[in-house]
């Protein structure tokens, strides 16, 4: 049997950790109170070989955009060849040459890898890989059809495992990378006429939160690739048809705003990033209070979208 010096050694050893542990807790909430006054310094991303999928329109378009003015060497990827190829002949126009344009389905699996493959072939390896390409219905559960939960679960989730399948291996191998995925404000909560597209987004940041403490753990903390995901309110992208704002203030973008503030979010090494600032601290307070009290904010935000059906 352990003699009682050990049982009292245990437990001391037990109480110097817990008060080791309340120290991070309280030097962490510290340093984010400072980075919220005095933000991280941006990083370059001048040379870096930066793949965006949903590229040829939208926040994907904007996104390239942003990079190639920032001395990226840009890879578009998007189902749309034609509007695809317009964004890098815009980039051209400008002077810039380091932008490549490829058809890609990011629902399509073999056809991501095979892409990908080509990617690395006559461009190199990708190093900020942006899961930006996404759909959206606003319909009641019951109009959907099977087709448009399949159709909208493989190109909102599934691709971003693709995407990840494809680059993360030679951001490992050299540890070194960054990925930014877009999520939602609807990612958070969940909304009326969102039952396909809520859960798409939820699982987003599921995917980003669990491969991001893999990797710290695979790695004994020393994996040095970054993960930044983006929650957005509304953006005028098209997608969302009939919008139901009360307080607009309360997060109404165009593409190119979002594209810059999501640019910003990454050369900051963000982890997480809601559009506006104030949702995603708003939203995990708001998770302490009751049931019903959320129900009651909600109603008073009466925000959303109207169904299309």
């Amino acid at each position: 049997m352990r003699s009682i010096m050990e049982k009292i050694c245990d437990i001391l050893s037990l109480v110097i950790e817990i008060l080791l542990l309340i120290l991070k807790i309280l030097y962490y909430i510290c340093e984010n109170i400072y980075r919220v006054i005095i933000p991280r310094k941006k990083k370059s991303v001048t040379g870096e070989i930066v793949l965006i999928t949903g590229a040829g329109h939208g926040i994907g378009k904007e996104l390239a955009i942003g990079y190639a003015l920032l001395g990226a060497t840009v890879v578009c990827w998007d189902i749309n060849k034609e509007t695809n190829n317009e964004t890098m002949s815009d980039i051209k126009k400008m002077g810039i040459d380091s932008v490549y344009a490829y058809r890609c389905d990011v629902a399509d699996r073999e056809e991501v890898f095979r892409i990908a493959e080509k990617v690395k072939k006559e461009v190199g390896d990708v190093t900020i890989l942006v899961n930006n390409a996404g759909i959206g219905f606003s319909k009641s559960f019951l109009n959907h059809n099977p087709d448009e939960i399949t159709r909208l679960t493989n190109i909102n989730l599934l691709a971003h495992y693709w995407t990840l399948k494809a680059f993360l291996p030679s951001m490992i191998e050299k540890n070194y990378g960054h990925i930014v995925a877009l999520s939602s404000i609807v990612g958070l909560i969940g909304a009326p006429y969102g039952t396909i597209y809520c859960p798409s987004k939820f699982a987003v940041k599921g995917l980003m939160e669990a491969i991001s403490e893999e990797l710290r753990t695979l790695s004994n903390g020393k994996s040095s690739i970054k993960f930044t995901t983006i929650y957005p309110a509304l953006v005028l992208t098209g997608i969302v048809k009939k919008p139901k704002l009360r307080f607009p203030w309360f997060g109404s973008y165009k593409p190119r705003k979002v594209a810059s503030l999501i640019i910003d979010a990454q050369r900051r090494n963000y982890e997480n990033k809601s559009l506006p600032w104030f949702w995603l601290p708003i939203m995990k307070i708001g998770r302490l209070l009751p049931e019903k009290a959320i129900k009651c904010i909600l109603d008073f935000i009466d925000s959303g979208v109207y169904p299309e059906d």
